[in-house]
């Protein structure tokens, strides 16, 4: 989820103000199909997965978690992983363009996706059922500007989860970014494509637009509001997730200092105080 404006993707296409483009829609402007069709060579889905290891699958495992939804899907990475890994999946996005990559990925590797384009501020009118978890991932939650469409999106994620769900979250550290003003990232552990350069061209308070280089010469942008560690933890418990534990690039948060990633793990299971 993320603006408002008009494209903002490609190496030609003209920029808008950064006041035009503080919209929870705006992600819809920059997916071009272009754009869609590299973010593979982005990914790379090889050095992810090893880079990432068995990281969530183990995690989900611990948990005795079987179904998922995938709220942030993209081009189908982390759904196709965990259909591998013998999870039932249910893969959603808001962008169209992003789903019908993901399902020609799965179908490559010899899975048919089950797919649903859903806004996540509606999730619950396009999505039946419970989950045992589901994973907001690729830090695509900072793609919500407004404040009520966070706590809107949170509360469609806590009423589309079981009784004792999880959901995964994860986001940038946008702590170093907003602290230094001079923020470089190795991309080591999500952006892996050796080709591909992703880093901020423009970071303001309620706004980091970051700008992707690929070899053939194109560019383009997507823009993101800056959330701090601190305060999305704060607002999962707002919503109702009492237990939540955020790791640093795969790892507890206090082993990595100046992480790339932070991903919080916030329980639903009602405990009762002491």
């Amino acid at each position: 989820m993320a603006n408002d404006g008009s494209p903002v993707a490609g190496a030609t296409t003209e920029q808008p103000k950064p006041s035009a483009a503080k919209e929870s829609n705006f992600y819809q402007k920059q997916y071009v199909s272009s754009f869609v069709e590299k973010w593979d060579e982005l990914i790379d889905w090889d050095s992810r997965s090893k880079t990432e290891g068995q990281f969530f699958i183990d995690l989900l495992k611990e948990q005795g978690k079987e179904t998922v939804l995938d709220v942030a899907t993209g081009t189908g990475f982390h759904t196709v992983r965990l259909v591998e890994a013998g999870f039932d999946v249910t893969s959603c996005d808001g962008n169209a363009e992003m789903l019908a990559k993901a399902f020609e990925n799965g179908k490559a590797r010899g899975h048919i996706l089950k797919t649903v384009q859903a806004d996540w501020r509606w999730l619950n009118k396009d999505i039946q059922g419970k989950f045992d978890a589901i994973i907001c991932l690729g830090n695509s939650f900072t793609h919500l500007f407004r404040e009520v469409d966070r706590h809107r999106a949170l509360a469609e994620f806590y009423a589309a989860l079981k009784h004792d769900g999880i959901l995964i979250l994860d986001q940038r550290n946008y702590d170093q970014m907003l602290d230094d003003r001079d923020y470089s990232s190795s991309h080591k552990f999500y952006y892996c494509g050796e080709q591909v350069s992703a880093a901020p061209d423009l970071l303001e308070d309620n706004l980091a637009r970051f700008k992707y280089d690929f070899p053939d010469g194109s560019s383009y942008h997507l823009n993101m509001f800056p959330l701090r560690r601190q305060y999305v933890a704060d607002l999962l418990k707002t919503h109702g997730f009492q237990t939540i534990t955020t790791y640093s690039d795969f790892q507890e948060t206090h082993k990595t200092e100046d992480p790339d990633f932070f991903i919080h793990v916030a329980k639903k299971e009602y405990v009762a105080d002491d």
